[in-house]
């Protein structure tokens, strides 16, 4: 039984994981002033971020076609059995629900869907497993488990410099967007449900970074063998500073820094700094 492992561009996965771990990789679009681009293909992080600072119109993100997903099912199926695909979280995004749908029309090859219920690096990692797994020649339903299982011990936290980029992009409601803007707060927020909701309203940028390291802290009790990334949008600097303290207070942790591509990063805007955690 050999088993293909797909996930989409929000994952941000480097090109040197993917061919290590022979991921398959479906990108997400982003539509700017001079055109649409798919992430991770045609355009790059710091790219999208050049050209958005001073954009007059708003960018917009885009799900993958259901023939994108269908076309490399179907080219997958000359040497597989079956497809995990692993996806952001189904309440941010449809590419989740495109990639079952697509997995309907194809015949010759069982499509398995796995909700991350995240996004970003923390969506990579369950790829990264769901390849090792493969790798080793487990079948989609015995992934799917350990998927799920995982899971249980995942959890992330971010915290965004400006609530209007979410609210534009209808991933946070106006009444969160204004409270917000108005105390000047920097809101903890995360996802919950499978949509992104605010965790607690902080004063400074500082005070919300040291809450996000005690929700890592009490992770590290119950699973002191995490694997955990430092997400960043545009802030590579204070990203790293941030992460090199966390290595020298968590040394059992596996850290990695990771950033937010142009699609997560059009919902975040410039500044973004996440923490997101898995068990090994």
């Amino acid at each position: 039984m050999k088993t293909a492992i797909v996930t989409d561009s929000t994952a941000y996965l480097s090109p040197e994981e993917r061919q290590l771990y022979n991921i398959h990789m479906i990108p997400l679009s982003v539509n700017l002033e001079d055109g649409t681009y798919e992430e991770e293909v045609e355009i790059t992080a710091s790219e999208f971020y050049e050209k958005v600072r001073g954009a007059k119109t708003f960018p917009k993100t885009t799900q993958p076609p259901i023939g994108k997903f269908v076309e490399l099912f179907e080219e997958l199926s000359k040497d597989y059995d079956e497809v995990v695909t692993i996806h952001l979280s189904s309440g941010i995004s449809g590419t989740y629900q495109g990639a079952i749908q697509a997995g309907n029309m194809v015949e010759n090859i069982k499509v398995t869907a796995f909700d991350s219920e995240v996004a970003c690096y923390v969506q990579g990692m369950f790829a990264i497993e769901a390849a090792k797994m493969a790798q080793q020649g487990a079948s989609a339903q015995e992934i799917y488990a350990k998927l799920e299982d995982l899971k249980t011990t995942v959890d992330a936290y971010f915290v965004v410099d400006d609530l209007g980029h979410l609210q534009r992009g209808g991933r946070l409601s106006a009444a969160a967007a204004l409270i917000g803007g108005l105390l000047q707060v920097k809101p903890v927020l995360h996802i919950v449900d499978k949509v992104i909701v605010p965790f607690e309203k902080i004063r400074t940028r500082k005070k919300a970074l040291r809450r996000v390291e005690e929700m890592l802290a009490s992770a590290v009790e119950k699973h002191p063998d995490l694997q955990a990334t430092v997400i960043h949008s545009c802030c590579e600097e204070e990203a790293l500073e941030w992460m090199q303290h966390l290595q020298a207070t968590y040394p059992s942790v596996d850290f990695k820094l990771t950033y937010f591509g142009p699609v997560i990063g059009t919902h975040l805007g410039e500044g973004a700094l996440a923490l997101g955690w898995m068990k090994k």
